[in-house]
């Protein structure tokens, strides 16, 4: 059974950072392709980075040159390096692998 747990979240300063991690159980990391994505209050949820097995990355527009989503094979998890942040970050961020999402971590940025 896949299982993903993410865990990092919490309250920063705007221009801080956070490392967002999920650790996946029931399947590889380094086989599949992940993402992350998150959801504010009232908006739909949104992809903001991903990485495929080959390694190769994308990010949305609004994150990209802040965000870095990487992956340790050995550890089976993901990250999501989140620097400079913004306000406007502030939402709850899930892991995903096709139809398996993890319970979400929040996010929070203060202005």
């Amino acid at each position: 059974q896949v299982q993903l747990v993410e865990s990092g979240g919490g309250l920063v300063q705007a221009g801080g950072s956070l490392r967002l991690a999920c650790a996946a159980s029931g399947m590889s990391v380094r086989f599949n392709a992940m993402g992350w994505y998150r959801q504010a209050p009232g908006q739909q949820r949104e992809l903001v980075a991903g990485i495929i097995a080959s390694g190769s990355t994308n990010y949305a527009d609004s994150v990209k040159g802040r965000f870095t989503i990487s992956r340790d094979n050995a550890k089976n998890t993901v990250y999501l390096q989140m620097d400079s942040l913004k306000p406007e970050d502030t939402a709850m961020y899930y892991c995903n692998r096709g139809v398996y999402w993890g319970k979400g971590t929040l996010v929070t940025v203060s202005s």
